[in-house]
């Protein structure tokens, strides 16, 4: 059995629609597929706006100024999307939770899933492991899923960047941070 199907890539895939959001319906199904979910979703005429409503959402969470506020925000967003945790087992993905009912739309079965797995990455990996890119002007959620949770930049070139910043303001006398 899965003890944990909705940690990493639930929170991944939320910060992948929020730093590259998909052009049409088709592209965020895609994405989900991208990140391991196998279920189908019946196409609704408001998935586009209704999935871009849960990114818009949880990147509250990513931005919450504290601890705290990070889980009232969560919280309340897992409270919203509230299902009883179910047994199932489908698509060859073998047994495993539901945190959410069958048969929702592609951003109720996100408004679910992405709380849900956000809350498990926090309280997994530490609830600061989530945030904006170091780099400026680049404003791309980073999940940090490195062994010792410092992970500050979205990609290399934000973090090389960010030194070629560091390295000149030091030669001209400025300051490092």
């Amino acid at each position: 059995m899965h003890l944990n199907p909705y940690g990493t890539y639930a929170v991944l895939l939320a910060a992948s629609l929020a730093n590259d959001w998909p052009e049409d319906r088709d592209g965020i199904e895609a994405r989900t597929r991208d990140f391991g979910m196998t279920m189908t979703f019946l196409a609704q005429v408001d998935d586009l706006v209704g999935t871009r409503a849960v990114i818009d959402e949880w990147l509250r969470v990513v931005d919450a100024a504290t601890p705290e506020l990070r889980s009232e925000i969560l919280n309340r967003q897992m409270r919203d999307a509230a299902a009883f945790p179910q047994l199932v087992n489908h698509d060859d993905e073998g047994w495993h939770l539901h945190y959410r009912d069958d048969r929702q739309s592609l951003p109720e079965v996100l408004g679910s899933v992405i709380p849900v797995g956000t809350a498990l990455h926090l309280t997994t990996r530490g609830v600061t492991r989530l945030g904006r890119c170091a780099a400026e002007p680049c404003t791309n959620v980073i999940v940090d899923v490195t062994r010792n949770g410092r992970q500050r930049f979205c990609s290399v070139r934000c973090a090389n960047r960010a030194a070629v910043r560091r390295h000149r303001a030091r030669g001209s006398g400025g300051s490092s941070r």
